[in-house]
């Protein structure tokens, strides 16, 4: 059967229609003859995420370690008034001392090892307990239960630290002056005193060496010493840090109030 005959003016505009639809790539084009396709570019593969290198807030930190992550711990430290010694990238027995005490005002078990905790603690942490009911804007309260102490100045805390008090154990020694022992326990008393006596430098007294004395109830008294354990273990007196007693008297004036309590 012959096929019916296609009208001149239909063939006209299937032609024009199939040059359009050749030359078309997702915009209007003039027609023309066929083009190649371009290749569509591949994406490439994003890159391997690096390890990141540990941080203050991620790797754990204990005594002996270096680095810019201990520099920023130091540095937080300071912040926060606790004196870590030098900011110089060594976890050394300065900063483990202004460790102790943040752990102590944070009611936190006192350890070398730094972990998720503390670093928490760090970015949001608590303030002193004021000791006394009286709160002198310029005082220093004392906490013979956590071992630290704070000054206020202004008001506000100036200094807080790791001390060392009175051990509590049973001794006998000769006072300045007498001519027999007398036996006693090795406490520092609470109550409420003022600063009174000092002495620059060196002392020695009928039980060891002072350094820069701040003398606050009798033969008590504020002093560097070469050895301020974590624990209590001076006959009566408060043992401070060596850097910090460097500084200290001159925080400190005469008649200031001083509180010392064993809180509960």
């Amino acid at each position: 059967m012959r096929g019916r005959p296609i009208d001149v003016r239909t063939s006209v505009v299937l032609l024009t229609a199939a040059v359009f639809l050749t030359g078309c790539n997702g915009t209007d084009q003039a027609a023309g003859p066929p083009t190649t396709p371009v290749a569509k570019p591949t994406t490439p593969a994003p890159p391997s995420t690096p390890t990141p290198t540990p941080t203050p807030t991620q790797r754990k930190l204990k005594p002996g370690a270096k680095g810019e992550d201990v520099k920023a711990l130091q540095r937080r430290l300071k912040e926060l008034n606790y004196d870590p010694g030098k900011v110089d990238g060594k976890y050394g027995t300065s900063t483990q001392l202004a460790v102790w005490a943040f752990q102590a005002v944070n009611g936190m078990k006192q350890k070398g090892t730094l972990d998720k905790s503390f670093r928490q603690a760090l970015a949001d942490p608590s303030q002193p307990r004021p000791m006394a009911k009286k709160r002198e804007k310029d005082r220093v309260d004392v906490d013979l239960k956590r071992q630290y102490l704070v000054l206020y100045k202004d008001g506000q805390p100036r200094l807080i630290t790791h001390i060392s008090s009175g051990s509590g154990e049973y001794y006998c020694a000769k006072d300045r002056g007498a001519k027999v022992p007398r036996c006693r326990y090795a406490s520092t008393g609470t109550g409420d005193f003022r600063t009174g006596r000092r002495a620059s430098g060196w002392e020695i007294s009928p039980l060891g060496r002072l350094y820069n004395p701040i003398y606050f109830n009798g033969g008590i008294a504020f002093h560097g010493a070469l050895d301020v354990p974590r624990y209590p273990a001076s006959h009566g007196c408060v043992r401070l840090p060596m850097h910090i007693a460097e500084y200290f008297p001159g925080l400190l004036g005469t008649g200031v109030p001083v509180h010392v309590r064993r809180p509960g």
